[in-house]
């Protein structure tokens, strides 16, 4: 973590842009004291702070790759091989998962994938698809009831320990969102979600979407989908599974038991930006039905139109930006270039080194492990009070050489150590 002060970067730079051109020596001469000095070393082996943020030689290359196409893929005639390569990009990541062919394009079926900018965006995109489906019904039960008077009664459902961005998708989309409390597995519960519904219900109120986590942001808690799933189907609400760290692990099938139930959501989620070695930004969302979505965001104006719609999908009815990169240029290339093999590796790997770090600490009678380590997260504390903690945690970071946030659930403060970089070793 760099030493330096907010505002550091505005003397080191001049007022204004220079009139005339700067040789590339100047402008390389620069990074080092103007840039450098002032990054948090993400990639670093010593990085253990939030969950990793991926990148790779392939992925760089391939997003250098992007760049020097500069095509803006909005529509499929915009630049045909934009859409149809991330089209069987997203089915072969979804094989890799395990994903039910539902999801999949080359299923036949109306269900597909796209590419988000993060997990925030598609948690959205899903509450406005839900939002889209839960609308036309109730219309249809009820002709004489405005859109306000629906929307005012629509209500959503996620863990307490859901990430933030899931209560800021409720603020964007105009819906009420209620947080649930998770059993003592921080996992939401069937129990608890059908209580929440039937009280809502009572109320006159009408519950339409609801998020399931798998790997929660504070202790990579994962919740109970397979139940979660039959209260959904049941009641015909929207279920999107939110697995942005953890969805990476399904490559391996030893962890997809932790996402039993998966065929009863909606559209599904992970980051291959965080701990997949393709490089930000790259947001992997699937959807059983998007024509959801896509009724949501269709404004078609005649500059759009092209002779070719319909028998291929025009992403931007898939996302909120118009505007979209080559992004799956990344997956192509790192799919390749290691092979699903490889990556299997390098999540094992790194799944082993949090083990370690659990064994380390499970040794020094001073330390207690606050959640069951099941992927790259140690969550972990002093044995006593918040306030040693904080000291311990501001010792760590003070040296500048080690870097890790804490978390605090039910009012107990804890350590999250991740194993984030691909430079991290046993050593």
């Amino acid at each position: 973590v760099p030493s330096v002060k907010p505002g550091y970067l505005r003397p080191l730079v001049p007022e204004q842009a220079p009139q005339e051109a700067e040789p590339w020596t100047a402008v390389m001469a620069d990074i080092e004291r103007v840039v450098m000095s002032g990054v948090t070393h993400w990639q670093s082996p010593r990085f253990h702070a939030y969950f990793p943020t991926a990148n790779s030689y392939p992925a760089l290359v391939a997003d250098m790759l992007c760049g020097a196409i500069a095509c803006i893929g909005f529509t499929w005639i915009a630049s045909p091989a934009c859409t149809e390569l991330e089209v069987v990009m997203m089915d072969w990541l979804g094989q890799m998962l395990g994903l039910p062919e539902p999801f999949l394009a080359r299923s036949g079926g109306e269900g597909g994938g796209v590419i988000q900018g993060s997990a925030s965006e598609a948690t959205l995109v899903a509450l406005l698809g839900a939002k889209a489906r839960v609308m036309q019904r109730v219309k249809e039960q009820h002709p004489e009831w405005s859109e306000n008077d629906i929307l005012g009664k629509l209500v959503g459902y996620c863990n307490k320990q859901a990430h933030s961005s899931v209560e800021r998708a409720g603020l964007l989309g105009g819906v009420k969102l209620r947080t649930l409390k998770p059993d003592s597995k921080r996992r939401l519960r069937a129990d608890t979600l059908r209580e929440a519904m039937d009280e809502d219900l009572r109320n006159g109120l009408i519950p339409f979407y609801v998020v399931a986590t798998l790997g929660t942001t504070s202790s990579c808690a994962f919740d109970a989908l397979d139940e979660i799933g039959d209260v959904c189907n049941s009641r015909d609400v929207w279920l999107h599974v939110d697995a942005a760290y953890a969805g990476s692990a399904f490559i391996c099938p030893e962890y997809r038991y932790l996402m039993k139930g998966v065929e009863k959501a909606d559209s599904f989620n992970f980051n291959p930006h965080k701990w997949l070695l393709v490089n930000f930004d790259c947001s992997a969302m699937w959807l059983k039905e998007p024509r959801w979505i896509v009724d949501a965001f269709n404004v078609d104006p005649l500059y759009l139109k092209h002779d070719m719609q319909g028998s291929a999908p025009d992403y931007r009815h898939w996302q909120i930006p118009l505007g979209r990169r080559f992004r799956s240029l990344k997956i192509w290339f790192v799919l390749r270039l290691y092979g699903v093999e490889n990556l299997q590796k390098h999540i094992r790997k790194q799944i082993a080194l949090a083990h370690l770090f659990e064994k380390l600490l499970t040794a020094d009678d001073r330390f207690e492990l606050y959640e069951e380590v099941t992927m790259g997260l140690v969550c972990f504390r002093l044995k006593g009070s918040n306030d040693i903690n904080e000291e311990l945690l501001r010792r760590i970071n003070g040296r500048g050489k080690i870097h890790l946030v804490p978390s605090k659930i039910d009012d107990v403060y804890f350590l999250r150590l991740a194993i984030c970089s691909r430079y991290t070793e046993e050593s």
